[in-house]
C-alpha cells in the first residue's frame, strides 16, 4: 500500500442515511483486545471518522454558527468526509471490508452554538487520542505515515475549535507538551453513548472491530 493511495482518495459526500454505515455492533461494546492487523486499525479509525462526519453534517445543517465559525466548522466537516473516503478505499485496497454501522443520537449537541462547539472539541480530541493510541499497532509504514497525517489534522481541528470557544491556551486550545493516547476500550466507551442501534450494512457481512 502506497501512502499516496491512502491520502489521495476521492472525497465523497456522506449522506445522512448512510453516513455511519461503518460502525459495527462491537464498536458500541468497548473491547480490550489488541488489533490483529492494519485493517483492524483502519476500521477502528473509520468508525471514528464516520461518527465525526455525521456529527458535522447534522451540526452544520442546524445553522447554529455564522461568519468565521461557520466557515471553519464547514471545512472541518469536509476534512472528516475526506478521511472517511481515504480510509474506506485503503481498507478495500488492502483486501478488507469496511465495518458496518448503527444509527447515532447526538442528543442535545445541536441545541445551541456552545453545545455544538463543545461536542466538536470533545470529538476532535478523542480522535487525536485514538490515533495516537493505535499507532503502535500499525505494521505498514506507509499506512502509519498517512495515519499520522490525519492525526495531525485532527489535532489542528481541536485547536481551532478550542480557540473559537475562547479556552485557555494549554489544556484548552492545545493539550500540553505531549498528547495523551487512549486505549481502544477508553475510546469506544467515550463514543458509545452516541450510538443508538446496530445495523448491518448493505452488501453483506463486514469485518468488525
Amino acid at each position: 500500500m502506497k501512502r499516496r493511495d491512502f491520502i489521495k482518495g476521492s472525497v465523497a459526500a456522506v449522506p445522512g442515511s448512510v453516513a455511519l454505515q461503518m460502525l459495527g455492533t462491537r464498536f458500541a461494546l468497548a473491547q480490550t483486545a489488541d488489533f490483529g492487523s492494519d485493517i483492524d486499525v483502519l476500521n477502528y479509525a473509520l468508525t471514528l471518522e464516520y461518527l465525526e462526519a455525521e456529527f458535522y453534517r447534522q451540526g452544520n445543517a442546524a445553522n447554529l454558527l455564522t461568519g468565521k465559525e461557520a466557515t471553519y466548522l464547514a471545512k472541518i466537516g469536509a476534512d472528516e468526509n475526506a478521511h472517511v473516503s481515504a480510509i474506506t478505499q485503503t481498507v478495500q485496497k488492502l483486501g478488507g471490508t469496511p465495518v458496518p454501522s448503527p444509527a447515532v443520537d447526538f442528543a442535545d449537541s445541536f441545541s445551541s452554538r456552545d453545545n455544538f462547539l463543545k461536542t466538536s472539541h470533545t470529538f476532535e480530541n478523542l480522535g487525536v487520542q485514538a490515533y495516537l493510541g493505535a499507532a503502535g499497532f500499525i505494521k505498514d509504514k506507509d499506512v502509519l505515515q498517512a495515519a499520522a497525517g490525519i492525526f495531525g489534522v485532527e489535532a489542528r481541528h481541536a485547536a481551532v475549535v478550542g480557540n473559537l470557544l475562547n479556552l485557555e491556551p494549554e489544556g484548552g486550545v492545545y493539550m500540553g507538551p505531549n498528547e495523551t493516547p487512549k486505549t481502544k476500550a477508553q475510546v469506544l466507551a467515550a463514543a458509545g453513548p452516541f450510538i443508538k442501534t446496530a445495523s448491518a450494512a448493505a452488501g453483506g457481512a463486514a469485518t468488525t472491530l
